[in-house]
Order: structure tokens, then sequence, then C-alpha cells
């Protein structure tokens, strides 16, 4: 048995942390959705950029909507939405057999909507209302002023992936917010089974420190806060609070492991697929990871629920003059800068193609 189809029979869900047009287009992800145990997709920013970048494949879609009159960010939706909610239907099927459990796809909300509740909330409904798909998550980041977002995303009804999670306190707020979206459903006789996931990121904090730490405590940062956050997610799961949710009808949110792509080339390929292997939870990798996971990957245990050594593996980092709050409001707000930068530079990269190809028809 493959490694990728032992991780759907402990629990957990791999999804795929990429999407591309020349993936759909090749039957690259029906491919891995058949053969790799795929059942489900994530999306951001920077792979956008990337995607749309490095590929012709979008050329003919960016020169019909210009002469529409599309541009920037109206434009790119159009054409992330069409990425999207072909993936959508590709994994229907599993939404449907998992009854909504799994099979889901995932569209983020522009960056630059990070600190505003408001304008999140507003563009979090107008998307989900334009992909018409059940089996859509709008991607909404856990910063301070995301958190009220979700909870009112989860009250109306959105399906709601949280990203750019660093810590257990990020998590829990979000956590938090989400089971806040559902009680108030609950109150209102309203359906309480509403999807979510929270993305907790775990290879940035390898790559934050590597410098700074003693040898043999490389690598086993995003690890430790990991289990710290695991634990903390199962202690919630098994609370009377979200009991009563569950009961109610509701449908647990689930821990998800982004950024599970190795960074450092002197370690494992599949160093984060390995530590993170835990029931009820996601991982989304990056292409090269679920590639080198099928070939080569073996799993040797599961995450602990009671968090296992990562208090004293955290407090060794202490030691090492590692500040774990101020470093996860530090990644956080990083990563929305990055995803900002990367939104820059993807209306760039449209500004510039929309003229290219204008010019050449």
């Amino acid at each position: 048995m493959k490694a990728t189809q032992m991780l759907h029979e402990i629990g957990q869900s791999l999804w795929l942390d990429n999407i591309t047009r020349d993936l759909l287009d090749s039957g690259t992800l029906e491919h891995y959705i058949d053969e790799l145990s795929v059942t489900g997709l994530t999306s951001n920013p920077t792979i956008f950029d990337h995607a749309i970048k490095n590929s012709t494949s979008y050329d003919g879609a960016i020169r019909q909507k210009v002469k529409e009159g599309k541009t920037g960010e109206p434009l790119f939706f159009e054409l992330a939405l069409e990425d999207l909610t072909r993936a959508a239907d590709l994994l229907r099927p599993i939404w449907d057999r998992t009854d909504g459990v799994d099979g889901w796809v995932s569209l983020e909300v522009s960056p630059l909507l990070a600190h505003d509740t408001a304008s999140t909330l507003a563009a979090a409904r107008d998307l989900h209302a334009r992909a018409g798909r059940p089996n859509l998550l709008i991607k909404i980041p856990g910063t301070k002023e995301g958190v009220p977002a979700i909870e009112e995303a989860i009250f109306s009804g959105i399906p709601i992936n949280v990203t750019l999670l660093f810590s257990r306190e990020q998590y829990v707020a979000a956590a938090e917010a989400f089971i806040r979206g559902i009680e108030r459903r609950i109150a209102a006789g309203l359906n309480p089974n509403v999807g979510s996931v929270a993305s907790v990121f775990i290879s940035r904090w390898d790559a934050a420190v590597a410098n700074n730490v003693p040898t043999p405590l490389r690598n086993q940062l995003g690890i430790a806060i990991a289990k710290r956050t695991y634990k903390a997610a199962r202690d919630l799961l098994s609370s009377p609070r979200w009991r009563r949710a569950y009961n109610a009808g509701a449908r647990p949110q689930r821990p998800l492991w982004a950024s599970t792509g190795t960074k450092d080339p002197q370690a494992s390929d599949v160093l984060y697929v390995k530590a993170l292997a835990a029931p009820f939870t996601v991982n989304t990798m990056p292409e090269a990871t679920l590639k080198a996971l099928a070939d080569h990957g073996e799993l040797s245990g599961i995450l602990p629920a009671d968090g296992g050594d990562c208090e004293e593996v955290l407090a060794q980092f202490a030691k090492a003059g590692v500040d774990i709050d101020a470093l996860a409001t530090q990644l956080q707000d990083d990563g929305a800068k990055s995803f900002v930068k990367s939104w820059s530079d993807l209306m760039e990269v449209l500004v510039s193609k929309s003229a290219d190809l204008r010019k050449a028809s």
C-alpha cells in the first residue's frame, strides 16, 4: 500500500497545495485523485501568481476577458473561479461519498483585506455565491481582524478555511470563532453543519530559526508547534461545549497542516508528512512532496493526542533564545505581507499579459 493511501487509513486527508490550468487540462489532477489518494486541494495568491506567470494556458481566457473589459481583481477572480470550480467538480464525488467531510477546494479572499473585517466578510460572501459549488471553502486569514469575519461567515453558512495560523493560541482563537458561529446557527434554528478547516503553517517556523539555534534543534520547532496545537484541537473536540454542538448536528472543524514542504535541503523531503500523520486532520502538500511521499515515503507513527514531548522541545527553544509567542505574531504578519506581495505581483502579471495579448490580437 502506498504511503499516500496509508494516510487515509489512519484518518488523515491528503490535499494538494497547488492549482494550475495545466494540472486540469493535462489530466494530472485527475491522476492524483485516482492514483495518489488526493481528496482535496488548496490555493493561495502565490500559487496563482506562479501559475499565471509561468504558463500560456491562461492567455486565451485573459484575451477574451480583456475584450469584455475585465482587469485587475475582477479578471483574476474569474480565472481563479474557472480553475477551482473545475477542480471542485472533479472532487465532488468524494464530497458526496464522504457526506461533505472531504473533497474540498479552497479560494482565498484578497490578501489586501487581511486587516479589514467587514470587507473580508463581504468578499467571502461574494466569492462563495459566485462559485456556486458546495465543496468550495473560502480562505480567511486568522488575523485579529479576520477572527470576527470567520464567525460571521460560519453563521452565514459559508464554508471556511482559516489560513495563516502559526500557533496554538492563534488556532484556538480561530476555532472558537468557528464554534461561536455554529452555536449562533443552532440558536437561530439553522442547519449547523458548515464545513471548516483551520490551517496551521509548519515549515516556516523552522526556516525562521534555522540559523539561530543549535544544530540538534534544527527542523524540530514546526513539529513541536504542531504537536502542541494538535493537543489543543483534541481537547476542544472532547469538550462539553463542542460535543453539544455536534449533538445538535454540527460537524467538527479539522486542523489542517499547511506549509509542509521541507525547506531544508539536508532534511528528508517527507519530514513533515511523516511527523504529522494524525487522525481527523488534513495535510495539504506541494506537488513535489506528494510525489516524494508516493515514491519513497514511509509512515512511522501517529501524532500523539497529548502533545507528546512538545513542551520539553519548546522549552529547549526558549533556552536557545526563541520567543515563541513573538515569533508566532511575526510569522503571521510576515505571511500576510508575503501574500500581499504575491497579490501585487499577480496584478502586475495580469496587466502585462493583458497589454501584450491586446497588442498581439
